[in-house]
């Protein structure tokens, strides 16, 4: 049976007016009884988190949390592979990458994967969860019979967006080997990162087979809502009463004892 667990993505965080510092970002979270999954920049920042001189910043904001991260997405070097890997590594996170990023061919381009090949074994001396993100389904394919430690990150909307292979096809195939999930929503023509439960967005019939499939598995899975459209309490509230109220999603997140008044507030 499928065990999963629950993250908040810190794009539910992207271009608040009066942002929250990180310690604070990773209190409101956890004040609701959600893990986070990183991401390596703020939006419009450049400067990325998972540099060295920020780990004992990162481990005191997200101590006794579930973590995940989310790999840089600037055409990483080999170098900031490992940086970033260790960093997993001292967090007790999995990392999230896609193909670009661990410079994989998409299905249709020439390429190797000698580049991703030094990734996947610096991850597995270092006993961290490589995660592909959700592409090409038939790109995906391949990097997974090609490396079997790899799992894969299924993104909801994106498998929504493809017009050439269904939701349940993304599944289908992917479902043997999902230990993450990005949880959102969009209305079939952009990758909007709307909360889960959207009027018009993925269908009712979808939410239920995907998990249905995946409780087939022993999968441990982490389910990360990644969204980024308004404020995060009200997002985050729309998400939950979806996902745990009406679709019955197992392992709903608890609000910490003595944190229930404890709200979203960016000053």
């Amino acid at each position: 049976m499928m065990q999963i667990r629950y993250v908040v993505s810190t794009m539910l965080f992207w271009g608040r007016e009066h942002p929250l510092s990180f310690e604070q970002e990773c209190q409101f979270l956890r004040s609701c009884g959600f893990g986070v999954e990183l991401w390596p920049n703020i939006k419009g920042q450049d400067e990325c988190r998972y540099e060295r001189r920020n780990w004992p910043r990162l481990a005191a904001a997200t101590r006794d949390m579930l973590v995940a991260i989310r790999s840089r997405t600037d055409l990483p070097t080999v170098e900031q592979w490992s940086e970033q890997i260790e960093c997993a590594g001292m967090l007790g996170a999995s990392i999230v990458s896609d193909l670009q990023s661990l410079r994989m061919p998409a299905d249709s381009e020439p390429g190797d994967y000698d580049f991703a090949a030094d990734v996947v074994k610096l991850a597995g001396r270092n006993d961290v969860t490589l995660c592909l993100e959700t592409g090409p389904l038939p790109a995906l394919k391949k990097a997974g019979e090609r490396f079997e430690s790899l799992k894969y990150c299924l993104d909801t909307g994106y498998a929504n967006l493809d017009p050439q292979y269904s939701f349940k096809q993304y599944v289908d195939e992917l479902a043997p080997r999902v230990a993450h999930l990005h949880l959102t929503d969009n209305y079939g023509r952009t990758d909007d990162h709307e909360p889960p439960g959207l009027n018009g967005g993925i269908a009712r019939e979808n939410w239920n087979y995907l998990l249905e499939t995946l409780s087939k598995r022993d999968n441990e899975v982490i389910g990360a809502f990644e969204m980024c459209p308004c404020m995060p309490a009200v997002m985050i509230r729309q998400a939950t009463e979806f996902v745990f109220d009406v679709l019955k999603w197992p392992n709903r997140p608890q609000v910490k004892r003595g944190d229930a008044s404890l709200i979203y507030n960016p000053v």
